[in-house]
């Protein structure tokens, strides 16, 4: 019975992951888009969150 049960649950997690493939189709390829675009500190190389200055204090 626990078997049926975790099969059927992952059936659903397949079929879910199916449809929204297919619903939206490039939405993968738009977040890793939105990842390349994050500014980055141009000394240490983190990512810059907000207006405010660096935490390494070398801002260029």
């Amino acid at each position: 019975m626990l078997i049926k049960t975790i099969a059927l649950f992952l059936l659903a997690f397949m079929v879910l992951g199916l449809v929204g493939k297919v619903l939206f189709p490039g939405a993968l390829q738009r977040q890793k888009d939105r990842l390349r675009l994050v500014r980055r500190c141009p000394a240490c190389g983190r990512p810059r969150l907000g207006k405010g200055p660096c935490p390494c204090g070398k801002d260029a």
